[in-house]
């Protein structure tokens, strides 16, 4: 057992590091404030094999793996968490063309996501099937050389603005044997969006209401077979935790450092902050939760990577774990400032927004329990 980075491991955080602090720390609450998506920031970090992180080489990608990931994330989130949560959904939806799709699909799509000339979503959530994933309505029929696909799908992030959606649908029976996978392209007759989400964090990226209304799409675009695309939604969904999750930490990483430099500077009953043992020793236990999710999120990574049998169980564990303690220790930090960390003027309370939903997407922490207690009783 080695907890050390390897030289090229340290060489992307090194890398991911310095850019989050030149590229998105000095813009996030600008971004936050007016909402805006910085998608030259995003095709920057496309620049440096960011956008395809764990995408084969020959298509433009990184060739990396979960953990490289896992870092990567980590510390863009410590610039700016909406940001990095966006660009993680980007690999997901890129990852399950490069993994399930033919040929064909890859080298048509993965060339423009790698380099982020086109923008990805992941659509697997509608208005009546959220937890309950397997039961989404939205339906592709198959008609002639194509699909003809009916329904809407919500809280998709980069709705109305990405180029490129990676769509769950039912081609077959009840349940989740029934699901299908296609690309959607914007521009498609049929696709349309609901408007834009009025959200309490997340507002460096667009959400909307994707819908389709006898949108109709080649055969082409099937990722995969008939009948396995909830298979590959719930492998997608496997990195993507264990992305949040990372992002949890980088962001809540960052609240601890800014609380950790308030208790040096902040004076009160003639004293520094620091020098109060109860002050000291919340702070303790936040480093102390922090350290410890980390070191879950990183197993998880690992997991992946080894494709251990029980990498689902500890990809669940590491998402409800890390996104739970990520909320927490931000809190926590925003309670150190006082009433200075309910002002915007400061960080502290864009990062408890931001952080917050984190308990919710990629599966929320309640069905994370569930597929925890599922995969102990199948041991």
């Amino acid at each position: 057992m080695d907890f050390n980075l390897t030289e090229d491991q340290r060489a992307i955080q090194d890398m991911a590091r310095g850019f989050a602090a030149s590229e998105l720390a000095p813009h996030s609450a600008h971004w936050d404030e007016d909402k805006v998506f910085p998608v030259e920031a995003l095709r920057a970090a496309a620049a440096l094999g960011l956008a395809g992180i764990y995408i084969g080489e020959d298509v433009g990608g990184s060739g990396l793996g979960r953990m490289e990931a896992q870092i990567v994330f980590e510390e863009l989130s410590y610039g700016d968490v909406a940001t990095a949560a966006f660009l993680s959904i980007h690999n997901m939806a890129g990852w399950m063309i490069d993994r399930f799709g033919s040929e064909e699909l890859r080298q048509r799509f993965l060339p423009s996501l790698t380099s982020m000339e086109r923008i990805a979503s992941y659509c697997l959530t509608e208005p009546g099937a959220g937890s309950d994933a397997g039961s989404l309505a939205t339906k592709a029929v198959k008609d002639g050389d194509g699909y003809v696909l009916n329904g809407s799908k919500a809280f998709i992030s980069g709705g109305g603005v990405s180029d490129v959606y990676v769509v769950m649908a039912r081609t077959g029976g009840p349940g989740p044997k029934g699901i299908s996978a296609f690309v959607v392209e914007k521009g498609t007759p049929g696709l349309s969006y609901g408007a834009q989400e009025k959200k309490m964090g997340w507002n460096a990226q667009p959400t909307a209401q994707v819908n389709f209304d006898d949108c109709r799409i080649p055969e082409a675009n099937r990722i995969g077979a008939e009948g396995d695309g909830f298979k590959f939604a719930m492998a997608g969904l496997d990195g993507g935790r264990v992305n949040i999750a990372s992002c949890s930490l980088g962001g809540a990483r960052f609240a601890l450092d800014t609380a950790k430099a308030y208790l040096e500077t902040r004076k009160q009953f003639g004293q520094p902050l620091k020098d109060n043992q109860g002050l000291q020793w919340r702070l303790a236990d936040m480093a102390t939760e922090l350290d410890a999710a980390q070191l879950m999120v990183r197993r998880a990574a690992f997991a992946m990577d080894s494709k251990a049998p029980e990498a689902t169980k500890h990809c669940a564990m590491a998402k409800r774990f890390a996104t739970d303690i990520g909320f927490e220790v931000a809190n926590q930090a925003l309670q150190l400032h006082g009433g200075y960390g309910y002002l915007k003027d400061y960080p502290l309370e864009r990062i408890v927004r931001d952080l917050r939903v984190h308990q919710i997407l990629e599966g929320t922490n309640e069905i994370m329990r569930v597929i925890i207690a599922r995969e102990l009783f199948r041991q």
